[in-house]
């Protein structure tokens, strides 16, 4: 008789039930525990990309400027500016009927200009025009509509007499700090009783040379000793004590 013998199977009792389910429990928390900081990572790029995206654009602080339009904002009638160097001596001396400041520019627009202008060697030019138009600091003016630029004759320290320089034209520019005279248009210069024309020109008062350039003609007079055009150096006009005889 055979006799089989088998074994009575297991109960897992409760208790065991409880402690599988407390170690799985367990390691899921240490498996989250694990990703959480890369979690919290990923939230935290997100949440902040989200508020760049709808946060409004930042104002950088300043305000913003209207551009300046072409309108004077002073005017000046009868005026008289003057320009001294540092030791008090007249350098430049500017007046017309009206001027009218623009800022965008900063030019000043003159009606009925007179400029007076003296270099180094005292020497005096004088600038006349219809209208004329200068910048900020007077150191470039131009003229235009009947200009006239006229250096005076002057004797130098040795007793040679420089001739009356003078330029007519529709346009002349003038820059007063380096003593210069220019023009695209067409141009009378005169010097003493010479006389040229010219399409354009430039001249430098410092090296007293111009530059004629275009159809340029011109007439030439012998140059006559003339002691009527500047008065003489003055002299002693006391006479000479007479011997007795």
């Amino acid at each position: 008789m055979n006799v089989v013998s088998a074994a009575a199977p297991t109960r897992r009792s409760s208790g065991g039930r409880f402690r599988t389910g407390v170690a799985a429990v367990r390691d899921a928390t240490d498996r989250i525990g694990t990703y959480l900081p890369v979690l919290l990572m990923a939230l935290l790029a997100l949440g902040t990309y989200w508020l760049v995206r709808s946060a409004p654009p930042v104002s950088s602080g300043t305000k913003t400027v209207a551009p300046l339009r072409h309108e004077p904002d002073y005017f000046m009638r009868n005026f008289t500016v003057r320009t001294f160097d540092p030791d008090g001596t007249l350098r430049r001396e500017l007046s017309g009927v009206e001027g009218r400041h623009y800022p965008d520019t900063d030019t000043l627009e003159i009606e009925k200009p007179r400029i007076r202008a003296f270099s180094d060697t005292h020497s005096e030019v004088v600038a006349t025009a219809e209208r004329a138009l200068s910048n900020g600091d007077g150191s470039e003016v131009q003229l235009f509509d009947n200009a006239v630029v006229t250096r005076a004759a002057e004797r130098s320290s040795a007793g040679k007499i420089t001739p009356q320089l003078q330029f007519r034209g529709d346009f002349l520019d003038v820059f007063t700090n380096t003593e210069r005279v220019s023009s695209n248009r067409p141009v009378i210069l005169t010097r003493g009783k010479d006389r040229f024309t010219a399409d354009a020109m430039d001249y430098d008062n410092l090296t007293q040379v111009a530059n004629l350039r275009g159809r340029v003609r011109g007439q030439m007079f012998p140059q006559v000793a003339d002691s009527t055009q500047l008065p003489a150096p003055a002299t002693s006009s006391k006479a000479a004590p007479r011997r007795k005889p």
